[in-house]
């Protein structure tokens, strides 16, 4: 295949707790069409566990990846002999079900004698506004999910610098863990987003952890303790309170990440031989709106751009993950990957620089 060629991607997602499957063609141009897109919430069995069980996860990925596959193929009016690549999900994430669907994607890309593509998850949330909206590096990205909260420069793509990462929990996770306190519905996002909605922002003073220091990294622990706190002295807990304290956390999560951006923007200016044009947050949390508008304004009065793929692309997706691979193939940086790839529950989107609390057996962790 050359790079200036047309390539059509099967992508394969299943790094958490979606299953996902997407055929994606990218023009020789670089226009990227998403031909299907199949995704597979498994929310109903962790429900009963208020979060995702790992090996729930793996098994549900297990039971319905071989139909998904076939309904994307179907959906993309594609047979298995029209895929030009074979692409998926090799970390980070639950070791269980990146396992699985790598494994699944090295039988087909065996049985459809095409190339294997192991790529990271990070990678396709960082890529995706090129696939939605045509947009090519530099920029500042804000990658925020469940499992990680980072801004990053992207210089190009396979080129990424790391800027600031969370020291504890994961913007998503103090989303979710919120709504569990609070008696909510999972997704947790989605829930405090709701009720914050018809709350008083002011009702409690939350701490806005790290405001205001010169590295841009995020702490969430200390304020996911102080709602806890706020809801116990609160109890029995009415459903005004609960609007007030999830307005109140929204006010404070969009206060600490809108001055961790201002930081992360200045430093990317600094690194960068030309400011970057653009903000781009991507993840489950860019979904939030009133994240987005706050977002929003401090991109314009930094005379950027703030894009955001569609919500159904914010979260997990094989869209991303087919695209990040056709990507990598037209700037001829993708080197097709042995059957002897492995899956890692670790794999940060910068190699480079140094871990900010550490690593262990598993690699680096933020």
């Amino acid at each position: 295949m050359s790079p200036s060629a047309h390539i059509t991607v099967l992508g394969i997602e299943t790094s958490c707790d979606e299953t996902a499957v997407a055929v994606v063609r990218r023009a020789a141009d670089g226009a990227g069409e998403i031909l299907s897109n199949v995704v597979r919430s498994q929310w109903q069995e962790h429900a009963a566990f208020g979060g995702v069980v790992p090996e729930i996860a793996a098994r549900a990925h297990l039971e319905c990846l071989d139909d998904l596959a076939a309904t994307a193929l179907k959906d993309a009016a594609c047979e298995l002999d029209d895929i030009d690549l074979v692409a998926a999900t090799a970390g980070p994430g639950l070791i269980g079900g990146l396992l699985v669907g790598l494994t699944f994607a090295k039988s087909l890309a065996l049985a459809a004698d095409t190339p294997l593509a192991a790529i990271n998850h990070l990678e396709g949330h960082a890529l995706t506004v090129g696939l939605t909206d045509g947009v090519r590096p530099p920029y500042v990205l804000l990658l925020v999910s469940g499992g990680h909260t980072q801004t990053l420069l992207v210089r190009d793509i396979g080129s990424y610098v790391r800027l600031g990462t969370t020291v504890d929990d994961a913007l998503g996770e103090a989303f979710d863990k919120t709504a569990k306190l609070l008696g909510l519905d999972a997704p947790g996002g989605p829930s405090v987003e709701r009720f914050a909605a018809d709350g008083n922002a002011d009702a409690f003073a939350f701490p806005r952890p790290m405001l205001g220091r010169d590295a841009p990294h995020f702490s969430f622990a200390g304020l996911k303790t102080a709602v806890r706190r706020a809801a116990e002295a609160a109890a029995p807990i009415t459903d005004r309170t609960t609007a007030d304290i999830c307005a109140s956390f929204q006010a404070a999560v969009t206060d600490c990440v809108a001055d961790r951006i201002e930081r992360a923007i200045a430093l990317a200016s600094g690194a960068s031989t030309a400011p970057p044009p653009a903000l781009v947050i991507a993840g489950g949390v860019a979904a939030n709106r009133t994240l987005r508008g706050r977002l929003e304004g401090l991109a314009a009065e930094h005379g950027l751009g703030l894009i955001a793929p569609p919500p159904p692309l914010c979260t997990d997706n094989a869209a991303m993950i087919a695209w990040a691979a056709a990507e990598r193939h037209a700037a001829g940086k993708l080197e097709a990957d042995g059957f002897d790839v492995a899956a890692r529950a670790r794999w940060p989107l910068d190699e480079v620089s140094a871990p900010v609390f550490g690593s262990g057996r598993l690699g680096v962790k933020a």
